[in-house]
């Protein structure tokens, strides 16, 4: 169950004002992407157009080579999830019930609850680990808890792509693992296309197949995590003078940042 999506001389913004400028972007089918950049740089207006939140300014987005403003609604919800940054649960909410809100897109004005909506609900709680809390209150979990009970919303929805927006914000490192373990975990055993904004420079190099460095609402570099995050990437993204070595663990790209007092 894999999907692509692309935006091709996509300009995405709000009130008028222009924030993307012209991206050419693909989330190939079963990757993990991961964008990044400095506060402002258009990351999640970006994530937002390709869920279809935003309209274009100008340009598209695909989905699997069809214009997503010609696709139903309910249909392209159906096959594109998205998480937001900091979604609110309805006070006193069960983990099972907000888990089965996944279901909407696929629930017509007439189609009742089926033993296959119980299947997607179980399957969700059982691939994020949750199964021993399903009927406890979202609101009585952890933070690494609660974000992934979100994640199961989304996987219960059953999509081609999921699309998050900082799901590690306000976690522990902990807990930043944690949830980047179980959309992994998704990603390999299930071929979802996973399209993730994160600040955590190190976490994105060590979980993506594929970086897309943002800055000033345009792509200034895309490819593997070894071929993309450089110090001189670093430094055009972020103002940030840093030394680039091999993470002891992963072998993946590190950042270790430089400062006035340390490795000036």
């Amino acid at each position: 169950m894999t999907a692509t999506i692309t935006a091709e001389a996509l300009s995405v913004g709000y009130d008028g004002t222009e924030i993307v400028h012209g991206v050419d972007l693909t989330l190939e089918p079963g990757s993990l992407t991961v964008l990044i950049g400095a506060n402002g740089c258009g990351k999640s207006t970006l994530l937002r157009g390709l869920a279809r939140l935003n309209r274009p300014m100008s340009g598209r987005v695909l989905l699997d080579g069809a214009d997503t403003r010609s696709i139903a609604r309910g249909a392209f919800a159906s096959r594109v999830g998205l998480l937001p940054q900091q979604p609110a649960a309805p006070d006193g909410i069960l983990v099972a019930d907000l888990v089965a809100r996944g279901r909407y897109p696929h629930q017509g004005w007439f189609r009742r609850w089926t033993h296959d909506d119980d299947r997607a609900v179980a399957d969700a709680l059982e691939r994020t680990g949750l199964v021993e809390v399903a009927d406890r209150a979202v609101s009585e979990l952890s933070g690494g808890q609660r974000q992934r009970v979100w994640i199961a919303m989304v996987l219960c929805q059953d999509p081609d792509v999921m699309l998050l927006d900082e799901p590690t914000s306000f976690l522990d490192i902990a807990h930043q693992i944690e949830v980047m373990d179980v959309l992994t975990e998704l990603n390999r055993t299930r071929g979802t296309t996973i399209g993730v904004v994160l600040h955590e420079l190190n976490l994105a190099a060590r979980y993506a197949t594929r970086l897309v460095v943002m800055s000033a609402g345009r792509v200034v570099a895309s490819g593997p995590p070894a071929d993309v995050l450089t110090d001189a990437v670093v430094a055009e993204a972020f103002g940030l003078r840093s030394t680039v070595v091999p993470d002891p663990v992963s072998g993946t790209p590190m950042v270790v940042p430089r400062g006035r007092f340390h490795g000036a």
